[in-house]
């Protein structure tokens, strides 16, 4: 046993220290960023924001409406083959350009992403996903999936800390996902004590995968945009959301009416509700690591989006930052005890 007395920081921890801004207006600010990625040498374009791989947020209905923002969508895992044909038989291009492929690690997950690979050549991105990027496992799954498919851009995890983003770069990985606990309806801290603080798992992670010339998702712990801006500014190449982008229209959760009022179920991939639905049940060997909770129901993902990307714009302007790519040079945090004025409540 040992400790580590240097202290880790997640988002509340924190905010962005302004600095002098030759910008005039947020609308000079671009969002986009293009990547070569290192293995697959694919490049792409598009605004870094990924939907998370949940039943209840990454729906093909997700995948249309983001894609109009250049946004990233992370098809959860639960789609079979067919619904994959009947979807891509009426998609366009630009939304499949912005769609992944997620995966689990078995023989049966592997077979499955072959059969979905092949229906359509527009198909750029897998996402491997499981909850514990620390197994040998996860590894030799990279390695297999690279190797079928070579020009693919892979993304795995999860993990928190530099050495296990270096073993999936080179494994084959050209994304790397970091995030275990943040979620806002992950339990997995509570249930098993493990974790990281989500800033600065991705700032120790990006400065690893960049050296070796990957990226990486930073994948939960968001609660607002300037919690977004935050993870750009530690480094993430791409940030995740569940939660931001739950109970919409085109989330995919479960409809519920309580005294003549709209919510939307949302749930962790681990929790209860999730086994009990894909499994059965909660496997005797294991304990549920999610909540399931039900959201207000927030109409359509636009205006939501447009918040979200406002928010980092804004934040771009407070450091002058032009580009989005620019931001994390141009970020100082500094660490606070406060956040903001709740006197009259949260908005």
């Amino acid at each position: 046993m040992r400790i580590e007395q240097d202290i880790k920081l997640g988002f509340q921890d924190v905010l962005i220290r302004p600095k002098r801004s030759t910008l005039k207006s947020r609308s000079q600010v671009s969002l986009e960023r293009n990547f070569t990625f290192k293995h697959s040498k694919k490049a792409w374009e598009g605004v870094p924001i990924v939907a998370a791989n949940m039943d209840s947020v990454a729906s093909f209905a997700m995948a249309e409406a983001l894609a109009k923002h250049k946004v990233l969508t992370a098809i959860h895992k639960h789609y079979s083959v067919k619904d994959w044909e009947v979807f891509l038989s009426q998609a366009d291009k630009l939304t499949l350009q912005h769609m992944m492929i997620s995966t689990g690690t078995s023989k049966k997950d592997f077979d499955k992403l072959t059969d979905i690979v092949g229906l359509s050549p527009d198909l750029q991105f897998i996402c491997i996903d499981i909850a514990n990027g620390y197994s040998e496992h996860l590894v030799d799954f990279v390695a297999s999936v690279r190797a079928r498919f070579p020009e693919m851009t892979i993304s795995a995890g999860n993990v928190v800390t530099g050495d296990m983003v270096e073993e999936l770069v080179l494994a084959g990985s050209d994304i790397v996902k970091v995030g275990i606990g943040p979620g806002s309806v992950c339990t997995t801290r509570v249930k098993t004590g493990v974790g990281y603080p989500q800033l600065s798992a991705i700032i120790e992670c990006a400065d690893a995968a960049h050296g070796l010339g990957g990226r990486i998702i930073g994948d939960g712990g968001c609660t607002c945009a300037g919690d977004v801006a935050k993870a750009f500014g530690g480094g993430a190449d791409f940030v995740m959301l569940g939660g931001m982008l739950a109970g919409h229209s085109e989330s995919g959760g479960e409809v519920i009416e309580k005294e003549g009022k709209k919510y939307v179920k949302f749930y962790g991939m681990s929790s209860k509700s999730a086994m009990d639905k894909y499994a059965g049940s909660v496997a005797a060997y294991r304990a549920a690591e999610g909540k399931t909770v039900h959201l207000p129901y927030k109409g359509k993902v636009d205006n939501t989006v447009q918040d979200i990307l406002g928010g980092v714009r804004s934040a771009c302007t407070y450091v002058g930052a032009k580009h989005l790519k620019e931001l994390t040079k141009r970020t100082t945090f500094i660490r606070v005890q406060e956040q903001e004025n709740n006197v009259y409540g949260k908005e």
